[in-house]
């Protein structure tokens, strides 16, 4: 992972959860828990925290990670996505004569995460490809129970198909936000929600969770004090 930016995007603001990425999880901020993670495989000077926010500045720098930079503004709105964030993280070190071949992007609100999954993600990863991604398994699957529902106001099967059982159906994923293992070139040139060569990595229920609520946090407050992982 010698060629690799780590980059943990955390933005100060936070309807659901205030403060959530500085908030104690189990008495450690929740950033900490990504900021541990990058440390067990990288040196410091290859993980960067992009954030507007004096406190979690303060928080990465108490763990042992310099913030070379304050994101601007206009990539701290309730609107702005990862990929104008990674952009100006890449011209940044490109700035200061540093190139990476890779992006690592961990989201703070996904706290759980192993070193064996991310090896194994760097396997299925080469330059041909836009990004491997880390995904989860749902337990509702369009085929068989999502709907939408239509111009007249009645519900229909989100995917077309004719199946009896869940089981039969075909296999469905979602980014569970944990890992993205990015291509820099395929993300200069487009954004992420527009890529077409990604490569899955299936992770556990477990290692799947995303705090986006309250009752998220509250789940993985349970993972932590029973000693689930």
């Amino acid at each position: 992972m010698k060629d690799a930016l780590v980059l943990i995007p955390a933005r100060g603001g936070s309807k659901g959860i205030p403060k959530k990425n500085i908030k104690l999880l189990e008495g450690k901020p929740l950033i900490q828990y990504s900021i541990d993670f990058a440390l067990s495989f990288t040196r410091p000077k290859n993980i960067c925290v992009s954030t507007d926010d004096d406190e979690i500045i303060e928080v990465a720098q108490s763990c042992g990670i310099g913030v070379p930079f304050k994101r601007p503004e206009d990539l701290a709105t309730d609107s702005a996505g990862s990929h104008g964030v990674i952009l100006h993280a890449l011209r940044f070190y490109e700035e200061q004569g540093k190139k990476f071949g890779k992006v690592i992007l961990l989201q703070p609100t996904s706290p759980f995460r192993n070193l064996e999954d991310l090896r194994a993600m760097d396997q299925l990863y080469s330059p041909e490809v836009d990004m491997v991604v880390s995904v989860g398994k749902p337990h509702h699957n369009p085929y068989f129970s999502l709907f939408e529902e239509n111009g007249d106001g009645f519900l229909e099967l989100s995917k077309k198909g004719q199946f009896s059982r869940r089981q039969d159906c075909p296999d469905v994923y979602f980014y569970n936000g944990s890992i993205y293992l990015i291509n820099p070139d395929s993300v200069r040139r487009k954004p992420l929600n527009q890529f077409t060569k990604v490569r899955k990595y299936v992770m556990s229920d477990l290692y799947s969770v995303d705090i986006d609520s309250p009752l998220d946090w509250m789940i993985c407050e349970t993972i932590l004090r029973t000693k689930l992982l």
